[in-house]
């Protein structure tokens, strides 16, 4: 009929609405309960308002607040609420970007003359937002022209330039809209630019936390305005935000840098320079471990180990292309004997000098080099984070050379071969990424790229692996696999990769040697597993809480004698447990036992091994293991090494 539109839903279904509905009608067309939990639609494919008329034809999604989409939305629009209170409690406050991030949002300030925010200012902001969310403000869109965006903000410095770069065709991440921008107006007259889609007003937000203040350059960059962070979350329901919060607190509790103290793991002091780190002997034992089983493991599946120096020549990253697209993150060269030398950044172009250093035969692939190596990048001061975030780090980088033909079965035996290395260290939630050929300037043919995008479409489903396709998302020179895990609290770490590579290969001309005598040139995988050891390291402190499983811990017992005249039996006790490869060491009596077993426990340490009269009369230990509510009395001390033992062996990585 003439005055009716047919939509059709996700499922495949349709509805049949009057001319002129929106998706806000739809979403009540489809039930109480979805309408009451709508705060915006997508359109074909495209977000936007539920007061967005439709179309016949129409594919429609309602989204509602406990999604991920709705979620953005809410965080979205709570940002721009923030904006309006900042711009009331100070005019002529200059407000920049405020964009939704993962579980939460911000906005980023410039304040009249020299104010700064202060955390009493949060509270006032606060309250500021809860009134107008109280008043219920619709938030309505506009669209203008260029020439109109630009006298509408003419007071406000950072949104002209996002609409000249708009209309430059340089930014569309913020307020662009066909031929023009969009704005969203709230009833006290507060405009802010934005793309859309906000909530249809400021009554369906309110479940939020301002949580801090930090410094952020404009753009990104260090050499323009420094500007005034605001940091927020804000979640559908009181419930969702409490448990948000919970979680905050518990990642404080686990944050490896005050572990990497308090448990004496490593440092990084100011005077060795930012992104730097010193390991302590607990934390290099660690470490070792962690390297050792890495080797151990890619001996036994066939790969070659190398090792590559610390710097190279300028030829060589001029030919990998590094100084054309990576020279901002390289350390500046040093000059030496007429030449320049680069600290690596990389390993990649090492490995392909050991595949050049002969000929190769097709008999010999695939050819897997391995290696611990560490590289330098040059990471701006703002953006370093503990081990996250460093300037020097070992990466467990691997390159495979193989023929076309054997990069699809090389894949899978990558992939499981990776989720199986996760698994030992504790890792059971997995999730991954497939990036696929960008839309712009690429090398290698088309075949190539389906062929390689299909190789690591089928290692994926082969593997069970749930995955979404980050379309477009490759790099220019080959698609690839990202992997991530969950952590103890659910958190979510990108950690290994699977690249695969058409342009070293190329601009190094790589060859082989096929069954007809003709040369060929070879395929090279990039295969990062930890990703770096400095991170790897610091996400399994936060995932363990710092209470590293038997196998992984710098000390996996520690002896108490009750008194000074055990200390003997607790000296012979630790030297048993030592000759079966076990990590002990003695607590001296100088204090009452309770206070050294609780310092034992803030220690972490999985067993504490305690030794009084009757221990040293039957040749026993008391054990007190990490997370029991009782301590186990006259243990065999053998019995004992046998167990603990077995937990090594078995890499055992039970949480406690």
């Amino acid at each position: 009929m003439a005055d009716e539109i047919v939509i059709t839903l996700p499922d495949g279904s349709s509805r049949r609405l009057p001319v002129g509905a929106t998706a806000r009608d739809l979403a009540r067309d489809i039930g109480s309960r979805l309408a009451k939990a709508a705060v915006a639609a997508t359109v074909d494919g495209v977000p936007v308002d539920l007061a967005v008329p439709l179309a016949d034809g129409q594919e429609v999604a309602v989204v509602t607040a406990d999604s991920e989409e709705g979620r953005h939305v809410l965080r979205h629009s709570t940002a721009h609420v923030m904006a309006q209170a900042v711009t009331s409690l100070w005019p002529g406050a200059k407000y920049a970007i405020g964009p939704a991030i993962e579980n939460g949002f911000y906005y980023d300030f410039e304040l009249p003359g020299d104010a700064r925010f202060s955390d009493e200012d949060l509270a006032r902001i606060d309250a500021r937002m809860r009134e107008i969310i109280a008043q219920d403000q619709p938030f309505s869109r506009e669209e203008h022209s260029i020439e109109e965006g630009l006298e509408l903000f003419a007071d406000q410095p950072y949104k002209l330039e996002i609409i000249e770069r708009v209309d430059a065709a340089e930014d569309e991440d913020e307020g662009a809209a066909e031929g023009g921008v969009s704005a969203y107006r709230n009833t006290d007259g507060f405009v802010d630019l934005c793309r859309g889609p906000h909530v249809p007003s400021t009554g369906r937000l309110g479940h939020f936390a301002l949580q801090r203040v930090a410094g952020a350059y404009w753009r990104g960059d260090e050499h323009r305005q420094q500007l005034q962070r605001i940091y927020g979350t804000a979640w559908e329901s009181e419930k969702a935000l409490a448990a948000h919060l919970t979680r905050l607190e518990e990642a404080e509790r686990r944050d490896h840098r005050r572990l990497g103290a308090e448990l004496d793991l490593f440092s990084i002091p100011p005077e060795l320079g930012g992104g730097l780190v010193l390991w302590h002997p607990k934390g290099a034992r660690v470490r070792r471990l962690i390297e050792d089983f890495s080797r151990a493991e890619h001996d036994e599946a066939g790969y070659e180990l190398a090792f590559t120096p610390h710097l190279a020549k300028s030829v060589l990253w001029e030919t990998s292309g590094h100084l054309d697209w990576y020279a901002d993150g390289m350390y500046p060269p040093m000059e030496m004997e007429g030449s320049r030398y680069y600290p690596k950044p990389m390993n990649c172009p090492f490995h392909i000098l050991i595949y050049k250093s002969r000929q190769h035969s097709y008999r010999e692939l695939p050819l897997r080099i391995f290696e611990l190596g560490t590289v330098y990048r040059y990471e701006r001061s703002g953006v370093m984070h503990g081990l996250f975030r460093v300037r020097g780090f070992t990466q467990d980088d691997s390159h495979i050379f193989c023929t076309r033909e054997q990069a699809g079965e090389e894949i899978v035996s990558l992939l499981g071969f990776v989720l199986r290395i996760l698994r030992t260290f504790g890792f059971t939630e997995f999730e991954a990424s497939l990036a696929t050929r960008p839309s712009g300037k690429s090398v290698g043919t088309d075949d190539e790229w389906d062929d390689a995008t299909a190789a690591l479409r089928g290692a994926l489903d082969e593997a069970g692996l749930a995955y979404g396709t980050d379309e477009g998302g490759g790099a220019f020179y080959g698609p690839k696999i990202d992997v991530h895990v969950r952590d103890a609290i659910g958190r979510k770490w990108q950690l290994s990769t699977i690249q695969v590579d058409f342009q070293l290969p190329q601009r190094f001309e790589m060859e082989y040697v096929g069954a007809d005598n003709a040369r060929h040139r070879p395929v090279m995988i990039h295969r990062a597993l930890l990703g770096s050891v400095e991170r790897f390291f610091g996400i399994l402190v936060e995932h363990f809480a710092g209470a590293f499983p038997a196998w992984l811990a710098p000390v996996q017992a520690r002896v108490l004698p009750v008194r000074d005249d055990h200390g003997d039996y607790a000296d012979e006790v630790a030297a048993r447990l030592t000759a079966h490869g076990l990590r002990v060491e003695v607590g001296v009596a100088d204090e009452p036992l309770g206070a050294r077993i609780r310092r034992a426990k803030l220690d972490k340490l999985p067993y504490v091994l305690v030794v009084g009269d009757d221990d040293v009369a039957q040749g026993t230990v008391g054990v007190n293991a990490r997370g029991s509510e009782r301590p186990e009395r006259g243990v065999d001390v053998d019995q004992f090494a046998e167990r603990l033992q077995g937990e090594v062996e078995t890499r055992a990585t039970a949480l406690t």
